[in-house]
């Protein structure tokens, strides 16, 4: 199978897969083809040059309802990792916004960033952000902050997309005061010197769905056999990924220059939870800061799909459609990972849709194999999302 990625840490499962012979336990061979742009890898997987990728979850929702090109079904059976992304601001901002040597609160930052927004107005600087696609968890999350903290985007600061290989540099070129994007990218910018990290998207949304493993949905319905077998070498490589001893071998693996070509220690630092959040400082512990296996982590829950199209609806301002929010959901595919995982070792969730936002602690949930205890998952303005209630939760959210 070809898969398509772009060079960031949380494409580690399907490389590990593949160099752990966890895929060729599954009759599999995968081959990868890197991209430098999001449009890039979905263009290959819409044009038949790839058999799956590793794609932005919005993305896969917006292709298949056809937002900015013709509508294609994608299905995504398997999550590829919660979180891992940061808000990386210019020196120069972030000073004024953010406490040094420590990661701030969403709301104090959100405060104080308002205040700087108001005074840069005023003799004519807007401040800009860069994200990696339209259609990005990182979009919808740093979005999702702004608004919450009475910064509305479009109107008050400006929003440009940038492929993450090169968010450092729009950094140091000025062309952006900030940036969210996944790692390593924060992390180059921080050794460049360019950037301090002051959030993580973890503080925003705890258990957020990030990047999926995404395919056309005639492809996975043709091969479905050969698509569960791919969905449990992608689980292997997860428990795998998670063990603190496997931690320097995977680091060097996707540091090679036929993955991510980077640098091995920063790497390692996104795979255990360690972060330097400024140049010539000691990394700081940030749990959870890339969520995997754990907890149902790549289990496709249908409520965080509802959520994404919640997202889709409120800034491409668009009309809700129930019909829409099915379609949205049904390209999460639990009965595709529910089917692949049937007698292994992994907790199965027994409901396919959950209250997002509702786990303020350890929670057992109900479970079909094994014993499933869900933590924390908050939003950091304590709201609740329910996949049911789409439209009330909309009529909620500030309006911009």
């Amino acid at each position: 199978m070809n898969i398509g990625f772009l060079p960031l840490v949380d494409a580690a499962l399907p490389i590990l897969a593949q160099e752990h012979g966890f895929a060729e336990e599954q009759g599999l061979h995968l081959n990868f083809i890197r991209d430098v742009s999001w449009a890039s890898v979905l263009d290959r997987l819409l044009y038949g040059h790839t058999d799956a990728a590793h794609l932005l979850a919005p993305l896969a929702i917006a292709t298949t309802l056809g937002r900015g090109r013709p509508a294609t079904a994608l299905s995504v059976p398997f999550i590829l990792g919660l979180n891992g992304n940061a808000i990386t601001l210019s020196h120069k901002l972030a000073d004024v916004v953010a406490p040094d040597g420590k990661l701030g609160d969403p709301v104090a930052v959100g405060d104080k960033l308002k205040a700087e927004i108001a005074a840069r107005a005023t003799y004519g600087h807007r401040v800009r952000f860069g994200v990696v696609h339209r259609y990005s968890s990182h979009n919808y999350k740093l979005r999702y902050w702004l608004a919450q903290c009475g910064i509305v985007p479009d109107r008050d600061v400006d929003i440009v997309t940038i492929a993450p290989p090169f968010a450092a540099d729009a950094l140091a070129s000025e062309e952006v005061d900030g940036i969210c994007v996944g790692e390593p990218w924060n992390s180059v910018a921080v050794e460049r010197g360019v950037g301090r990290i002051v959030l993580v998207t973890a503080q925003i949304w705890r258990r957020g769905v990030e990047k999926v493993l995404a395919m056309p949905a005639e492809r996975l319905d043709n091969e479905r056999e050969k698509i569960e077998r791919l969905v449990r070498a992608l689980h292997f490589a997860a428990k795998h990924f998670v063990d603190p001893e496997n931690w320097d071998a995977n680091a060097n693996i996707l540091a090679r220059s036929e993955y991510l070509d980077g640098s091995a220690k920063l790497i390692n630092r996104a795979i255990s939870d360690r972060i330097l959040l400024t140049a010539n400082a000691q990394p700081v512990d940030v749990p959870d800061f890339m969520f995997q296996y754990r907890e149902a982590a790549n289990f496709p829950w249908t409520s965080q799909a509802a959520w994404l199209y919640s997202q889709m609806v409120r800034w491409d301002h668009l009309e809700y459609r129930a019909e829409d929010q099915l379609r949205a959901e049904q390209v999460f595919r639990p009965n595709v990972y529910r089917t692949a995982l049937k007698g292994l070792d992994t907790p199965m969730p027994g409901a396919n849709a959950k209250l997002e936002g509702s786990v303020t602690g350890n929670m057992p949930v109900g479970s079909t194999q094994g014993r499933l205890t869900l933590g924390a998952n908050p939003f950091f303005d304590g709201r609740v999302f329910d996949p049911l209630e789409v439209e009330k939760y909309l009529d909620s959210l500030p309006k911009s």
